[in-house]
């Protein structure tokens, strides 16, 4: 149990009003008691409702430290199941290093600015950061206005899905966060005698973002504030900003207020204000025997009536442990999609916190009304849908789609629906969606892919002509000039040539590689809706990959449009090549990790190599001369951070090593992952190297684009899926067999003579066998 400090020493159990009372009496925290200077006696955060039977195994700090151009971009705040709102602390280092970590939390940091409401969870922008709360007392709201910037200790922080807090032991305040879909949920406890003060940046942004335009309102009367601002961040700011509303309210009178405007002094008595640098100051009139304080904000992305109607209806009448009751609720659930048994504790903490991650984002983007704010600018409406946004599908098409194929079946189905809605409002199925627009970021077209494989895998609730119809659109010429969306940039040459020659464009090789396998996914499409032509058109363009396989080389190798060979270094990664003499052709890797880059023509991939044994020695040498360890530097080798060679393990499969795959996928499971806050061995790009560990250590990984699964090993004793209404039961324990590696693999209690299934074969449940000895 937590510790207040040496007179205060509860129990193990001690309730949370008992804690806060302790909180309050501690000599140390009361006015005038003790050096404000010299840190605070310990105390952790312990709320009234704990975390759920499987929320106790996720530990939210996994994937927020480490290096931080390899760190995992992920955050410990509260947040739901796709959540609109992501609340969270924001963080900056003692030299002032803001948003080292993307998504505002770094864990080497010392200090914390505030409490803000949106972010991106595990990508490499630095979005967000919206309606910063900072708690403070009357003492202390001069020069804090753009962050508390107060020290804070890792022993003083608890966090499960759905609750955050932390003891701000210079300040005296017990911060605790929670939330629901669209409203952030504070409460604060203030130790100090002084008045209580909350105050909100209304125009504040995570790193080096910015917002504009900000204005705001305050109601005394009514406890509520209410406002916008535009926030301009990695991705917003590409296609013109992105307006977010706000509508808060505070569960205690508020006694006086303010308003900011850049340096200015405080505006006394003042109730709205506009600018770009802009805030409110609130001095709430606290409960004295409790001096607790809760704070609600909802937002929206379509008006000031939408952050007001998502408010009332989602956290109107509901108190801070109500609304974390519902989120714990809601976190089980999702949780409880996928239950395993057997590993160690360690294990079972990677795999609960990936499968907490792999559910974080996208995020809802439509209002409890059903509008939204579409590709177009304009105001739309979904009925029958949640709508989404920020889908990072260059790295989730890979593995968080897939697994969302299997448990997650309605909301993939209204993750489509809305990449339909953003090509018909915008006019192209994009690639990387963000808020309102295109932010054109990496490369190829994924989504065809993702749609693709969800059709294939039976969730066909929407409209498969549509995403055809714009599939084929933007495979067939270059958008036009100006458009919002970049298309397949070099697609002119693909089509001219066969492949993209290196000395017309950058990124051939990459580009030619993720054209092929989009081009996969659309023949595969067209053969199931029954389009032969189609199909032949697109199989045949599938295989321009091979137009750059070098066979003296034995590489993908960028070409020219003379159809020789340019030079390369396989050895050099794009992140050092600082001048891309080496690597222009590739994109975040070298040529070693792009040429594995086709997982549906594996069997194609091996007959490129003089044997089947050729293969295996190179793919082998791949993983042996990677570095062991979870978070340090890569080299050009098998890289778990990059994502072409995601599914580069199981191409052993493919040359008749199955226990090569297993030995591997072992390895990147056993040193790729870790509990500690560099537990992930690069950016997770919301949730895609979380779902690999999921989908691994079930021995069921997805050949994305495709209906198959390639078979691994089993980590768990056993496992349960919710495939849909079915449940996939997974058995692996062998008591006493010899072989390290599954010898045998059964279905409903059939041997399979192969290391791969359709996903028709699991789609109704079933069990599924993982034998390390012969039956």
């Amino acid at each position: 149990m937590n510790r207040a400090c040496d007179s205060c020493q509860p129990s193990s159990v001690i309730t949370y009003v008992a804690v806060v009372a302790c909180f309050l009496a501690c000599p140390r925290f009361v006015s005038g008691a003790g050096d404000e200077a010299a840190p605070a006696p310990l105390l952790k955060p312990a709320p009234a409702i704990e975390a759920g039977r499987l929320g106790r195994s996720v530990d939210p700090f996994i994937g927020t430290g480490g290096l931080f151009y390899l760190c995992g971009n992920n955050f410990p705040g509260a947040t739901l199941p796709f959540g609109m709102v992501r609340l969270s602390p924001d963080t900056v280092s003692t030299f002032g290093t803001r948003a080292a970590n993307t998504s505002g939390y770094f864990y080497s940091d010392s200090r914390i600015l505030g409490f803000s409401h949106t972010r991106l969870a595990g990508t490499g922008a630095t979005d967000g950061g919206n309606f910063l709360v900072l708690p403070c007392d009357s003492q202390q709201t001069k020069g804090i206005r753009r962050g508390l910037n107060t020290p804070f200790l890792h022993e003083n922080e608890v966090a499960f899905p759905g609750y955050y807090g932390v003891e701000l032991h210079r300040l005296g305040i017990l911060a605790e966060l929670t939330s629901t879909r669209r409203v952030g949920i504070h409460r604060y406890t203030f130790a100090r005698a002084q008045s209580p003060h909350l105050l909100i940046h209304v125009t504040s942004a995570l790193g080096k973002g910015a917002c504009r335009e900000g204005s705001v309102r305050i109601l005394p009367e009514t406890g509520a504030i209410e406002g916008s601002a535009e926030t301009h961040g990695t991705f917003s700011k590409r296609y013109g900003g992105l307006r977010v509303y706000f509508v808060a309210r505070v569960n205690r009178p508020i006694r006086t207020f303010a308003t900011w405007s850049g340096d200015a002094e405080n505006q006394a008595g003042g109730t709205e204000i506009e600018g770009d640098d802009i805030g409110v100051d609130l001095e709430i009139d606290v409960d004295p025997t409790r001096r607790q304080v809760e704070l609600k904000v909802g937002i929206s992305y379509v008006s000031l009536e939408g952050a007001r109607q998502n408010l009332e209806q989602e956290a109107g009448n509901v108190s801070f442990d109500e609304a974390l009751q519902r989120a714990v609720t809601e976190w089980e659930e999702k949780l409880g999609r996928i239950e395993v048994s057997g590993g160690s504790e360690s294990e079972r903490t990677i795999f609960t916190t990936a499968l907490y991650r792999a559910f974080q984002m996208p995020t809802t983007f439509s209002d409890v009304n059903g509008r939204y704010r579409g590709f177009d600018g304009q105001v739309h409406q979904a009925d029958g849908f949640v709508y989404y946004t920020d889908l990072s599908l260059w790295d989730t098409f890979r593995t968080v789609h897939p697994l969302y194929n299997l448990i997650a079946r309605d909301e993939q189905a209204d993750m489509i629906k809305s990449l339909l809605k953003m090509a018909e409002h915008g006019g192209w199925l994009p690639r990387w969606p963000s808020g309102s627009g295109y932010t054109n970021s990496m490369l190829g077209t994924p989504a065809d892919i993702m749609i693709t494989e969800a059709y294939l895998k039976g969730i066909r609730d929407f409209d498969i002509q549509q995403a055809y119809a714009a599939m084929v659109k933007t495979a067939h010429a270059p958008v036009p000039p100006g458009s919002l969306f970049s298309g397949r940039v070099g697609i002119e040459h693909y089509l001219k040539y066969g492949y993209c020659p290196g000395d017309l464009m950058k990124k051939s090789v990459a580009s030619t590689i993720e054209f092929s396998y989009a081009d996969d996914a659309i023949a595969r499409l067209a053969d199931s809706l029954g389009y032969a032509d189609d199909a032949r058109t697109f199989r045949e363009r599938s295989r321009n990959y091979l137009k750059l396989w070098n066979p003296d080389t034995r590489f993908f190798q960028p070409r020219d449009s003379h159809g020789s060979f340019q030079t390369f270094d396989p050895e050099m990664l794009t992140y050092v090549d600082f001048s891309g003499t080496m690597t222009h052709a590739y994109v975040e890797g070298s040529a070693w990790q792009w040429r594995w880059g086709i997982p549906p023509q594996a069997t194609e991939l091996v007959s490129l190599f003089p044997d089947p044994e050729a293969f295996v020695e190179q793919l082998d040498q791949f993983f042996s001369r990677s570095p062991t360890g979870v978070g340090i530097t890569p080299n050009a080798y098998y890289w778990h951070g990059n994502q072409p060679d995601l599914l580069a393990p199981y191409l052993f499969n493919s040359a008749g090593r199955p226990d090569l795959t297993q030995k591997w996928v072992r390895w990147i499971l056993a040193n790729k992952y870790g509990t500690g806050a560099n537990g992930l061995d690069g950016n997770d790009d919301g949730g895609t190297l979380s779902a690999w560990y999921v989908l691994s250590s079930l021995g069921l990984f997805p050949v994305a684009g495709t209906d198959r699964y390639e078979l691994g090993t089993l980590l768990w004793d056993q496992a349960e899926l919710k495939v849909g209404p079915h449940r996939l039961k997974l058995q692996g324990k062998n008591e006493g067999a010899e072989s390290p590696s599954v010898q045998t693999v059964r279905i409903n209690d059939q041997p399979l003579d192969r290391h791969w299934i359709r996903h028709h074969e699991i789609e109704r449940g079933g069990t599924l066998q993982f034998l390390r000895s012969t039956p």
